[in-house]
């Protein structure tokens, strides 16, 4: 039977978390008053959402008693870091027709300074997405949560009985992808282990991401086709679990392929071919509804819900790889020119028929030390919506399963359940 996370008994975990009063991490030093506008593809209403991360660290013994309090470690050098990375400690601006702007005001990142009564052997994998305890180690800081005028980034770090502790992001995604956060984080960890600047500078990538002079569209865009219907749209209660991925099932799903895609196939690939196919099959769409698959950035592909539905897992691994074969500069600056021609459009992802997929599995967000060593766990939290954020069942094996989280309403749920059980046994 295929592995999913069940969170009932997690949720049963008693534990006490003391929060301080939340405050303004500012850059050490003065920055720059400017104003930055961001990118054509940063500045998409689907990328106007916060993004929750969660990271786990075990208690390090060789540490003084002056460099063991994680709070202040991190406090210190996130400051530092935000010198050079200043733009995180501005604030959203809305610009000339709607053009979403940084202004660099140096306000600073918010941080919430917390402890509890729990330790890590207590949590297991209660911290795993989607982590049902979320609340407790990321306090929603009232009037914090918005797009425009809010702090870009949200830090609570958590003291645990066992003297490890957990440091949960929340990340206003307009401003960078994983990516973009990992970088930033590693210079917090190198100023932390006593660098006295970060090895990587970081880059504004506005000019390198924005339209060309005249714009023109040289490839197709499905994700952002407005033909789509909602009308068959139900407002039904959805559910979140985790699916795991290990070399079991990741052998048997191989079995499904002919032998000149088994070889050539990536995880990921046959991963999200695999999900795709199931959740479909869960949604018992009509058979001609058009569903459409988007591997975060990528061009969507497209496909009618019968011929996925009773196609070979080969059919939709084809079309995964289409889609990454299709990912390059030339895509990228024919999708901002896209934007500035049509006038930055909403992506048509937006029916439950529609998938989103991002690999955050090897985002190196698990190699990020602010002295303590590599975290336990560290990924996303929880998926967002129709999207969903691949991470690593642990950061401390060599050979690790990868998680793939999963909103549905309830019936559909269980229906992808047992379409993914019968192709991974």
């Amino acid at each position: 039977m295929h592995r999913y996370r069940k969170i009932a008994s997690l949720c049963s975990l008693a534990f006490q978390v003391n929060r301080l009063e939340p405050r303004l991490i500012p850059p050490a030093k003065p920055t720059p008053r400017v104003t930055k506008l961001l990118s054509d593809i940063d500045d998409q209403q689907a990328l106007r959402f916060h993004v929750p991360f969660i990271m786990s660290y075990k208690n390090n013994p060789s540490l003084s008693s002056k460099r063991n309090d994680p709070v202040k470690v991190i406090s210190d050098a996130v400051s530092k870091a935000l010198e050079y990375y200043y733009p995180l400690a501005g604030r959203l601006r809305d610009g000339p027709r709607k053009k979403l702007m940084v202004d660099c005001t140096g306000e600073g990142v918010l941080l919430v300074e917390a402890n509890a009564d729990v330790t890590l052997d207590q949590l297991r994998d209660a911290i795993l997405p989607p982590c049902p305890i979320l609340e407790e180690f990321l306090f929603n800081v009232p009037g914090s949560d918005g797009i425009l005028g809010s702090p870009l980034l949200l830090i609570q770090v958590t003291r645990l009985t066992c003297r490890g502790f957990i440091i949960a992001l929340r990340l206003n995604h307009t401003m960078c992808d994983a990516f973009g956060l990992v970088q930033f984080l590693n210079a917090v960890g190198e100023i932390a282990l006593g660098a006295d600047a970060p090895s990587t500078l970081p880059v504004w990538e506005r000019e390198l991401l924005s339209s060309r002079d005249p714009p023109r569209i040289t490839c197709m865009h499905h994700e952002y086709d407005d033909t789509i219907d909602r009308s068959h749209v139900a407002a039904a209660a959805t559910v979140q679990r985790s699916f795991c991925f290990g070399p079991e099932e990741i052998k048997a799903l191989r079995k499904h392929l002919p032998p000149h895609l088994s070889t050539c196939t990536s995880t990921f690939e046959l991963i999200t071919a695999c999900v795709w196919k199931c959740r479909t099959i869960a949604l018992e769409l009509d058979p001609k509804k058009i569903v459409r698959l988007s591997c975060m950035y990528s061009p969507a592909v497209v496909s009618t819900a019968e011929l996925l539905c009773n196609s070979s897992l080969g059919y939709a691994v084809e079309l995964v790889k289409q889609s990454k074969a299709k990912m390059n500069i030339d895509y990228l600056k024919s999708m901002a020119d896209f934007m500035e021609i049509r006038g930055r459009p909403p992506l048509a992802m937006g029916d439950i028929s529609d998938f989103i997929v991002s690999d955050n599995t090897r985002s190196g967000l698990g190699e990020i030390d602010f002295g303590w060593g590599k975290p336990i766990y560290d990924g996303v939290a929880k998926s967002n919506g129709l999207m969903s954020f691949y991470v690593r069942n642990n950061n401390q094996e060599k050979h690790y399963g990868i998680l793939v989280p999963m909103c549905l309403p309830l019936s559909s749920m269980e229906r992808f359940q047992q379409e993914l059980t019968m192709m991974t046994s």
